[in-house]
């Protein structure tokens, strides 16, 4: 058998000022996901993620997709997942940025994305494992303790290849809650 090395993961090549559209990510994604994701993971930025594990938890993502421009392809800039761990807590997981849409707040716009959805379920909170400790902080987070995180996030930690010399950061947010009145505007509707 052989191995898929990381190295040779490549992305292709986006126009840095490419529209943009967002959208819920379909299976038909996973190869453009698996990529992106590996692209960061073989840099040592990220874990990689199987195409398994992504075609499970497809539902979770958020993506924001670059077309074609300026004689260059369309594709993937940008993913992140909301992955739910327990009724009172969801994981921001696999944010992922193209390199040449660096810079153009798709990962706030996706962390946004995964906090509106929390939000719509009323979850009252979000972690992140990251190595970027200031951009979830501008995102509102908060680092935490490892140790004080939810005992099911340990269980899904258990799993992974570094469980054993982690050294990735936890962050924390709490959200505020989602009224489930009509406005004011929208009584008797």
């Amino acid at each position: 058998m052989t191995l898929l090395s990381l190295d040779s993961i490549a992305v292709p090549d986006l126009h840095p000022q490419a529209p943009l559209t967002t959208r819920k990510a379909r299976l038909s994604d996973i190869d453009a996901i698996h990529e992106l994701i590996g692209y960061w993971a073989a840099r040592g930025l990220m874990l990689v993620r199987s195409k398994a594990l992504l075609a499970e938890t497809i539902r979770d993502f958020h993506l924001v997709l670059a077309e074609p421009h300026g004689g260059k392809p369309g594709g993937l800039a940008g993913v992140c997942g909301l992955h739910m761990l327990a009724p009172d807590l969801a994981e921001v997981r696999g944010l992922a940025i193209h390199p040449s849409m660096q810079g153009r707040g798709l990962g706030k716009q996706l962390v946004e994305a995964c906090e509106r959805e929390a939000r719509e379920i009323a979850l009252p909170a979000l972690f992140a494992w990251t190595y970027q400790q200031g951009f979830f902080e501008k995102c509102g987070f908060t680092r935490i303790e490892k140790t004080n995180l939810h005992p099911k996030v340990w269980s899904e930690c258990q799993r992974c290849a570094f469980f054993e010399n982690c050294n990735e950061i936890a962050m924390y947010k709490e959200l505020s809650a989602v009224s489930d009145q009509p406005s004011a505007g929208n009584a008797g509707a």
